[in-house]
């Protein structure tokens, strides 16, 4: 096992509050049609519409959990956390000042308090939301094994959908991994489920939970990747079992759009896997029987390679790491690597290596 030589990733023993669930993701769009269709396709819902913002949501009772705002640009702009009450917000509002509690102008309401992380994403922090009422969907399909066969005279037949159970996890890179990593485990509690380091021992990626005490929880709701700036990676979508997966990679194909890798099972976390990309390049994933941990678990340390993202499956494609090249990019590959302690020339040759 490989020893980390820096501060982070690691526990905080007295965080701010605790985030009790990743409430909503945020984007920002040219196109709320273009967009609406393949988030429809993919199996959120929509339930409110305006023109400038799209509300989505999955089966679970959270009133909403994805929001597209009309943009010039199409980009990620932040997540929503859900925390206890009031309370929880006027004690980050004291540790983070500046920000004010505000009505939260979405679906379910509720109180909200705007913040931004160290890499810049907007962090909505949430509490007192209403919820809604569950969409039913089919249970997981029973399966006859060598062992046991419990569906006798019955075949298997599953309905020709995808519906999303809930909203898992975001992946997002960050060139201040120290920083970025750091706030979330001080303010919001995340644990550290698992870490991928490089061969110097420094974090590449850090998988990290929420703390529900003897609660189980997924192995990760928030992951952060050593980047070279702030950049949405994936996020990821729960359905009922691998029928619903292989099911949704269909209607997918069939409707036009770009599979980005898939269908295999993840190593850290267990989650089978498999990533589409939305109209504007974003990756989503379908994903179903991940990992959940207590918050008693220690934290794991591995190597980072391409061969330590998956159990089986095809191989990651080189595509589905690799920035896009523009200016910007260029930009702030100069700029960190002059002013962020995390990045580092042979950091970044070795990240290159490793990932594309």
């Amino acid at each position: 096992m490989t020893r980390l030589t820096t501060r982070e990733p690691s526990r905080h023993p007295t965080p701010t509050a605790r985030a009790l669930a990743l409430s909503h993701l945020v984007f920002e769009r040219p196109d709320l049609e273009l967009a609406q269709g393949f988030l429809s396709d993919f199996g959120l819902r929509v339930v409110e519409r305006t023109d400038d913002a799209l509300f989505l949501r999955a089966a679970d009772a959270a009133p909403f959990c994805y929001v597209v705002r009309r943009g010039e640009r199409a980009r990620f702009l932040g997540l929503g956390l859900r925390v206890a009450g009031r309370g929880d917000l006027e004690l980050l509002q004291a540790a983070l000042p500046g920000p004010a509690i505000e009505p939260f102008r979405a679906p379910g309401g509720g109180l909200c308090l705007e913040l931004r992380d160290p890499s810049g994403f907007l962090v909505q922090v949430v509490s007192a939301q209403g919820t809604s009422e569950r969409i039913a969907v089919r249970g997981p399909l029973p399966c006859n094994t060598g062992a046991s066969t419990p569906r006798v005279n019955a075949t298997q037949r599953p309905p020709a959908e995808a519906p999303i159970l809930k909203l898992g996890h975001v992946v997002i890179e960050a060139a201040s991994f120290q920083d970025t990593c750091g706030w979330y485990t001080r303010h919001f509690g995340f644990i550290p489920s698992d870490v991928q380091v490089l061969p110097d021992g420094s974090p590449a990626v850090v998988f990290l939970r929420l703390d529900r005490g003897s609660e189980p929880t997924d192995h990760h709701t928030l992951a952060i990747a050593q980047g070279v700036g702030a950049a949405y990676g994936h996020a990821a979508f729960e359905v009922v079992d691998l029928d619903a997966i292989a099911v949704g990679q269909r209607l997918l194909r069939e409707r036009g759009f770009r599979h980005a890798w898939g269908i295999g099972r993840h190593i850290l976390g267990s989650q089978i896997f498999d990533y589409w990309s939305d109209p504007f390049g974003d990756k989503h994933e379908h994903y179903t029987d991940g990992d959940v941990f207590t918050a008693d678990v220690p934290m794991g340390v591995h190597p980072v390679s391409r061969e330590a993202m998956a159990q089986w499956g095809p191989p990651m494609p080189r595509s589905f790491t690799a920035p896009r090249l523009s200016a910007q990019l260029v930009m702030n590959v100069a700029h960190h690597l002059r002013e962020t302690p995390d990045l580092d020339l042979k950091k970044l040759v070795t990240l290159k290596k490793i990932f594309g």
